[in-house]
């Protein structure tokens, strides 16, 4: 795309460097999830989510708000710290959002579980990446009954559902505080930032993903997103904010870029089922940009700037190195040597 030369060129926005290792990495840029969404917060009121489950519009400031005050309850109530971990399972609703988001301003390291498991399936993830908390909505609380983990927050359960002592209701907690700040924590670029499993099948493998590697990703995004406007003939970030329909469900990996395309413009995601809604913003929707690399490693068609692409010569095998790639499988040593190279290629099979 000769036309992105000027996004990628030295100075501009996508500008990228090589890193200690030998990798492609974004000159500048956010460098943890929490720097990232931080700056959602100067939204205020436009809309973020709007969805088709009764809670029909959602804007930054309530969001913000929401994931901050979960949060802390983590860190203040809960006693995580960065590096533990927090399951995510819920269909598409927003509070997917808040609950993700919270783990990320918390450092927790985030696994986004598939709403259509099974209970058999999601035991066996639940057992491999052991959690500290699960927060999953009161339609898939059954499916993890069996769960033996710390802390259990429940999102939407109806009343009279039982509970053992280390559940909550979401709706029982702190009400969000639009003035509450972050925990006050420290998140580094290396700590991890995400464990994502493309299926629950044995073996099982979660690809695992620094805070870097995911901050890199919200650049790709933003990248595609510029990309695609110098294509169409427009000044990137000059157009309304985008609305975006969700394509592909929250708990797929897929669906982060989605997200993170919505967020860095300040856009709207509009939600399956949403289309009927009468608060619906009136922009026209596009379709959501797509970067170069997911945050489990499958590789696509064009790599984004900090990502390269080799071709082996003996094998044709496409090999991949760049900022918003994972670097493991979670406690998975052979699988990690096997598709991963001490210089930072993994190998895409």
């Amino acid at each position: 795309m000769p036309h992105t030369d000027a996004l990628t060129a030295p100075g501009a926005p996508f500008e990228v460097v090589r890193a200690e290792d030998g990798s492609l990495m974004y000159a500048d840029g956010p460098r943890t999830l929490r720097e990232f969404v931080e700056t959602t917060w100067a939204y205020g009121d436009r809309p973020f989510l709007v969805g088709g489950d009764g809670a029909s519009l959602r804007t930054y400031g309530d969001f913000f708000a929401a994931a901050t005050t979960l949060a802390n309850h983590f860190v203040d109530t809960y006693g995580l710290r960065p590096g533990d971990r927090a399951a995510v399972l819920m269909g598409d609703r927003p509070d997917w959002q808040t609950a993700f988001w919270a783990t990320q301003l918390a450092g927790l390291v985030a696994v986004p579980l598939g709403a259509a498991w099974s209970g058999d399936e999601l035991g066996r993830v639940l057992a491999h990446c052991a959690p500290r908390v699960l927060l999953v909505d009161g339609e898939r609380l059954p499916g993890v009954a069996g769960w033996a983990g710390e802390r259990v927050v429940v999102f939407g359960a109806a009343e009279g559902d039982e509970r053992a002592a280390r559940t909550e209701r979401y709706e029982e907690l702190p009400a969000p505080d639009p003035y509450a700040a972050p925990p006050d924590i420290e998140i580094r670029p290396e700590d991890d930032a995400t464990i994502v499993y493309a299926s629950p099948a044995h073996p099982l493998r979660g690809a695992v993903a620094t805070q870097l590697a995911q901050a890199g990703a919200t650049m790709d995004a933003r990248f595609r997103a510029a990309a695609d406007a110098l294509g169409r003939g427009e000044l990137p970030g000059l157009g309304p904010a985008p609305v975006t329909r969700l394509t592909a469900p929250f708990s797929a990996p897929a669906a982060l870029f989605e997200v993170y395309g919505a967020m860095a413009a300040g856009g709207t995601l509009v939600l399956d089922g949403a289309a009927e809604q009468p608060e619906r913003p009136e922009q026209p929707v596009r379709p959501s940009p797509r970067p170069g690399a997911t945050p489990a490693p499958t590789p696509a068609p064009a790599p984004a700037p900090a990502v390269e692409l080799r071709v082996s010569r003996e094998t044709g095998e496409r090999w991949l190195r760049g900022q918003s790639l994972p670097y493991a499988y979670w406690r998975d040593e052979g699988a990690t040597a096997e598709a991963f190279t001490p210089d930072g290629w993994f190998r895409t099979g």
